[in-house]
């Protein structure tokens, strides 16, 4: 009669902590995809394990958004551990409430989560994006209900973040806890709070070289920049030169 093979003891928790995380490991399946030298100089300061905050400004079609989502899958595969958080805010005001939409907060923020599901579907295999969702790698939150929130070993990203005002950036900021990292995404030529953005001066206080030593950092796309369309580069240069 075969004997049966011992098992081998578990002598510290750094072992239990090993198994658990062979078991739970998940690697989330992505498309390959080609990027610019401005983009793999973004991803690289996503990458970087120094880096806590990285703001990301440009207008329309610069693949602000699609970096930063593509930059948090890919640390989450580096760590599972961590998860994805997603804040927008509703489109006509940063300061107005969510209350009359029907629902808890996941049925709220759904409407406002298209960019990020466009960008999952764009990103990953066929099947992924549905499984991403159900397993909650990637979770949404209004930035109206940022207030108390504690992030530890997250990786947020602030989308849309020209409709936020100082203040609503200044509790974004603040919410960042050990292990966590922050992308805050904008494009100051959009905001639809009738002058109340905050971002172009949150941008601006911390570019410079002290913030980065911090690892808070600043990135900037121009309309070079713009891969969505030759049309939509036109139309940008044509604005920015009215403006000036």
């Amino acid at each position: 009669m075969a004997r049966k093979r011992k098992q081998p003891e578990i002598t510290d928790e750094n072992e239990i902590d090993k198994i658990a995380s062979s078991i739970h490991k998940r690697n989330i399946k992505l498309k390959k995809i080609s990027l610019t030298e401005k983009q793999l100089a973004l991803l690289k300061i996503i990458f970087d394990k120094e880096s806590s905050i990285i703001f990301i400004s440009g207008p329309a079609g610069t693949s602000k958004t699609y970096v930063a989502i593509y930059g948090a899958l890919q640390l989450y595969n580096m760590n599972n551990d961590r998860g994805i958080t997603y804040v927008r805010t509703i489109a006509e005001s940063g300061e107005k409430s969510l209350g009359a939409l029907p629902g808890e907060m996941a049925e709220k923020i759904n409407p406002y989560m298209m960019p990020m599901n466009e960008k999952l579907d764009e990103l990953l295999i066929p099947g992924q994006a549905s499984m991403v969702k159900e397993k909650e790698i990637v979770k949404g939150m209004p930035v109206n209900y940022l207030r108390g929130a504690s992030w530890i070993n997250e990786i947020v990203i602030a989308d849309e973040s020209q409709n936020f005002t100082f203040k609503e950036l200044t509790t974004l900021m603040t919410r960042l806890g050990r292990g966590s990292k922050l992308i805050i995404c904008g494009d100051p030529m959009q905001s639809d709070i009738n002058g109340k953005s905050g971002f172009a001066d949150m941008y601006s206080l911390f570019n410079d070289d002290q913030s980065k030593e911090k690892g808070i950092h600043t990135f900037h796309f121009g309309p070079e920049d713009i891969k969505r369309s030759e049309i939509l580069k036109y139309v940008i240069s044509k604005i920015q030169k009215k403006d000036k």
